[in-house]
């Protein structure tokens, strides 16, 4: 039987940054995989907000 070994790729949230500061209720949040051993630092990307109806930052959170 195979070993189960744990993997590289994990499970992280993307949150918005723009968000907090505008006072508008409510989140963007994001769900997506990222490889461990590739990127070991906290993932930056740009998405869409539909709050905001705009492109902005989302950091990783957790």
């Amino acid at each position: 039987m195979a070993k189960k070994q744990k993997g590289n790729r994990i499970q992280v949230i993307l949150e918005c940054t723009e968000h907090k500061a505008t006072g508008v209720p409510g989140t963007s949040r994001y769900v997506t995989q990222k490889n461990r051993k590739n990127t070991p630092e906290r993932l930056e990307l740009k998405k869409y907000n539909p709050i905001l109806r705009k492109y902005t930052i989302h950091k990783e959170i957790k």
